[in-house]
């Protein structure tokens, strides 16, 4: 049988946590517990599968219009797991980077997410990209006003400016995304990793984010296998 290809970037929207919960007559704050279990089970394997770039929707710009207890056990969720969850991820050798906007955040999960960068910063087995307070326009409106400011003060002219280097403006210099997987049945890409994204696969399942497993991330990268990707070109006969 011939052995699957991995794809190189993988990014995950992690949705239904809340509807996985209240179909079990619990809180939303429970689903989001078992969400981040399963981001750790998930994270885990997916490096151990060869991919090398695993970026995934934590939290969005837009997720601060939920209710104030919601938000805040998110924020503390998140605490834990940068100094829990991922002990695991750092052992294998990965690196752990943020995207997103600092504003809103606390100090303490900036100084979090700070602590955790730092630690595997010269890690080179593989790169986690975890997106909080992110949104995919406001990522390229931040690029763009940064190329501004350095053509404005000379570093860059605009006929320096191309897709390639647009890229490194973005919150973090990171490769195309090869599969994107959205959990819980929703079709839609909610704003996230716009840019990057422009000739991603895209896998959509019903299942809901905490009863996604090594199984069901098999069946996606079986799918990915079995696309055409051609880049706007014509496959050659």
């Amino acid at each position: 049988m011939e052995e699957l290809k991995v794809p190189n970037h993988v990014a995950i929207i992690m949705d239904g946590n809340g509807r996985w919960a209240q179909n079990r007559g619990k809180k939303r704050t429970f689903g989001h517990q078992k969400g981040a279990d399963t981001l750790k089970k998930i994270s885990e394997y997916v490096y151990d599968k060869n991919i090398k770039v695993l970026s995934v929707f934590a939290f969005s710009t837009e997720n601060w219009k939920r209710d104030k207890e919601e938000v805040d056990f998110l924020m503390n969720l998140f605490l834990k797991a940068f100094n829990k969850n991922f002990e695991s991820v750092k052992k294998k050798g990965v690196k752990v980077i943020f995207s997103g906007l600092k504003t809103k955040l606390s100090d303490k999960v900036l100084d979090a997410m700070d602590k955790m960068s730092e630690e595997t910063k010269d890690n080179k087995n593989g790169i986690f990209n975890i997106c909080i307070n992110y949104g995919g326009q406001d990522e390229i409106a931040e690029a763009a006003k940064k190329i501004c400011t350095d053509v404005v003060d000379g570093k860059i002219k605009t006929s320096d400016i191309n897709t390639s280097m647009f890229n490194k403006y973005l919150f973090n210099d990171l490769p195309p995304i090869d599969l994107l997987i959205r959990t819980s049945g929703e079709y839609r890409i909610s704003n996230f990793m716009l840019y990057q994204m422009a000739y991603a696969e895209m896998y959509f399942t019903d299942v809901l984010w905490p009863d996604f497993d090594e199984n069901e991330m098999d069946k996606a990268i079986e799918s990915f296998n079995k696309r055409d990707r051609r880049y706007g070109g014509v496959k050659k006969k």
